[in-house]
């Protein structure tokens, strides 16, 4: 009995000392070093959850660009928005999904790598620097998790996003337990 509960002890202190070699820094400290902060989880809006575990894959629901206010950055790029706004919009759509992520994990060491997003543009017909503004996103992620954030992405247009948001972005992230 105590062979098994010291075998459970080295797994957790294994598991732990795996969590520290993904990066050769700390991931928050460098969300301090970028200026930017957490804020708590946005609610689902609808009937959802805000993300869902599987094995080692956390599946991210569609956020959009909340500013700290609460608020939503809101209109079509290309119309009401420039191409510099729309990334602006899908930046401030990073910091909501780390909020998230950084609420269902606890600490965002634990990424192993950004697996898939999926960039949904407000924008007209005519609009097609969707890459651009979604790049917003992919930035920002790139400058926190390193080349453990190069991920596979669609940048796609959409006539409509719920309540006008300029951008709603999904994701797939591997994690560490």
């Amino acid at each position: 009995m105590c062979v098994i509960f010291l075998s459970a002890c080295n797994q957790n202190t294994q598991k732990k000392e795996s969590v520290e070699a993904l990066y050769d820094y700390d991931v928050e400290e460098r969300l301090e070093e970028l200026k930017i902060t957490l804020r708590s989880a946005p609610p689902p809006v609808a009937n959802y959850v805000n993300a869902v575990k599987t094995g080692n894959l956390m599946f991210m629901a569609g956020k959009g660009p909340s500013k700290a206010d609460g608020t939503y950055i809101t209109g079509k790029v290309g119309v009401d928005l420039t191409v510099e706004e729309g990334y602006e919009a899908a930046r401030l759509t990073a910091i909501a999904q780390l909020s998230v992520l950084k609420n269902e994990l606890g600490d965002l060491n634990k990424v192993v790598r950004i697996v898939k997003v999926l960039g949904m543009v407000n924008a007209d017909s005519s609009f097609t620097n969707h890459p651009e503004v979604i790049n917003g996103f992919s930035d920002l992620m790139v400058d926190v998790f390193g080349e453990r954030a190069k991920h596979a992405r669609a940048a796609v247009g959409m006539g409509s996003l719920p309540r006008n948001i300029a951008v709603e972005i999904e994701m797939i992230v591997e994690i560490q337990d």
